[in-house]
């Protein structure tokens, strides 16, 4: 009777081995859920991403607000008949008279 006990006892251990630890098992499947929720979390990050890029084309593409927002934030542009003032933080350095954009200098040599 022991024999059998044994022999039976020894059958569902290799029954249940693939179960947990083959191809298809359980670790394998909680493994592959974890990677399914990380990329799902990027996924999303990028679709934010790309939603925020593309109101911003459609805002260069039909209105001048924009195109006229970066020109001032990114290339330092004023309209005419303005005055540009830079107010520097603590620890930055002074920028040369010919750095502003009011005062471009003419070709140098």
């Amino acid at each position: 009777m022991r024999l059998i006990t044994l022999a039976l006892a020894t059958l569902l251990i290799l029954i249940q081995f693939p179960l947990w630890l083959g191809k298809g098992g359980w670790f394998r499947v909680s493994e592959l859920e974890q990677q399914v929720a990380v990329a799902q979390q990027k996924n999303e990050t990028l679709r934010q991403r790309n939603a925020k890029l593309d109101s911003e084309v459609r805002d260069l593409k039909d209105g001048t607000g924009a195109v006229e927002e970066r020109a001032r934030f990114e290339l330092s542009m004023i309209k005419q008949n303005e005055i540009y003032v830079q107010i520097l933080g603590k620890g930055q350095a002074k920028p040369d008279a010919g750095d502003t954009p009011a005062e471009a200098p003419a070709a140098r040599p």
